[in-house]
């Protein structure tokens, strides 16, 4: 069937305010990314095991589950500025006390209060994307944000690993400064005026929770979210950089495998946004689902560096096929002319709760049996996520 929509050279550019968001998310991804290699061996410098380091990641999703729905209602009530703004400060002090704790108990509170203000940040900006972004662009939108994103995050934990020569505390400083860099470009460029509808704008009543679940997409992608968050978001930052380290016993290792992922997805998402845009939202999540489902079940079982970081790149690629999908699919359920706040956050606690359990019951997995079957596990996970997708409805306009 031909594609009925925009011809591409007529699509509209992306709206300023997106890419201010786009530019923030860079400066947040590199933070994020200094602390990810060396979050499981500082925790583990408190001398706990792998399940144990994995709880400080999943303390982190744990918190933000907790805090969606209220983070949902403040968006609500107060405006997407300053809920953004808010969350990233709070994530930044999170991240300063963190950098000064002296046990292992004080790591996993203060990791996971961070929790709270990630949530306020991510959940504005999601609601700020559904919002601003042309129906015909919204594969193209994602894939530019996710993109400033994961672009950060290959410089983020190369920089990470390096900055750990000088103490495992270090790179948790210069996160919290770089997410005040972050509020500082937010708070001068983005004006809290221009993120709200006119005055004269008719009032739009918001999309209830269960409207969209009676959406096939909108279940689908909940599936898939929960898939994504227990793969990319949990497994990937807390299981894998333990795997890098036990095959080759160098904290830096941690590191450049995380980059290799990013890698991936960085480079998938110059192109997959565009293809969510015209070929549907469905097949392309489809195939991201199917690649991080080969690419990290497959991962346990290698016994050499290169082949490791080769199978990282690997299920990046399905991380960058799959996420500006799923997203894109789940803002033509809401709409652009109607807010959504509870279904946004439904969206992102499905992805946060594969965040927490994924990472901890893999981490018993792999201390009991081994790291191929918890990755092996891993990749049924992500399978499992194809099936609801079998029979979504495509949302693209076409």
């Amino acid at each position: 069937m031909k594609r009925r929509g925009v011809a591409p050279e007529a699509r509209p550019a992306i709206p300023s305010e997106i890419w201010v968001l786009v530019a923030a998310a860079f400066v947040i991804a590199i933070g994020y990314g200094l602390v990810s290699p060396v979050l499981p061996a500082y925790a583990r410098s408190f001398d706990v095991g792998v399940a144990a380091a994995s709880v400080v990641v999943s303390a982190f999703a744990f918190f933000r589950l907790l805090f969606a729905p209220a983070g949902g209602a403040l968006v609500a009530r107060l405006g997407e500025r300053p809920v953004y703004l808010s969350g990233l400060l709070i994530v930044a002090a999170s991240s300063l006390a963190t950098a000064f704790a002296q046990s292992y108990a004080q790591l996993l509170v203060l990791r996971g209060m961070g929790g709270i203000g990630s949530t306020m940040f991510t959940v504005s900006a999601m609601a700020l994307l559904v919002r601003l972004a042309p129906p015909t662009i919204r594969g193209r939108v994602s894939s530019a944000y996710a993109s400033s994103f994961l672009i950060g995050g290959m410089v983020g934990p190369l920089a990470g690993g390096a900055l750990a020569v000088f103490g495992l505390r270090v790179p948790f400083v210069v996160y919290a400064g770089a997410l005040v860099v972050a509020a500082v470009v937010v708070g001068v460029r983005l004006s809290g005026t221009r993120l709200r509808p006119p005055a004269d704008a008719p009032a739009t009543t918001p999309m209830a929770l269960g409207e969209a679940l009676a959406s096939s997409t909108y279940r689908a992608a909940l599936v898939s979210a929960f898939a994504n968050g227990w793969c990319n978001f949990g497994v990937r930052v807390a299981v894998l950089p333990q795997l890098a380290v036990a095959i080759h016993d160098d904290t830096w290792v941690a590191g450049v495998a995380l980059a290799c992922a990013a890698v991936g997805t960085a480079v998938t998402l110059q192109f997959s946004g565009r293809l969510a845009d015209t070929v549907g939202r469905r097949p392309m999540v489809l195939v991201g689902l199917v690649v991080t489902a080969l690419g990290l079940g497959a991962i346990g079982f290698v016994t050499g560096l290169a082949e490791l970081l080769v199978l990282s790149a690997f299920s990046g690629v399905g991380a960058g096929l799959l996420n500006p999908a799923q997203q894109a699919a789940v803002a033509d359920v809401v709409g652009q002319d109607r807010s959504g706040g509870k279904v946004l956050a439904t969206f992102q606690m499905a992805q946060d709760a594969g965040a927490i359990g994924g990472p901890i019951l893999i981490g018993v997995i792999a201390d009991q049996v081994g790291y191929d079957w918890a990755f092996l596990t891993t990749g049924l996970v992500a399978l499992l996520a194809v099936t609801p997708w079998l029979v979504a409805r495509e949302t693209a306009p076409m």
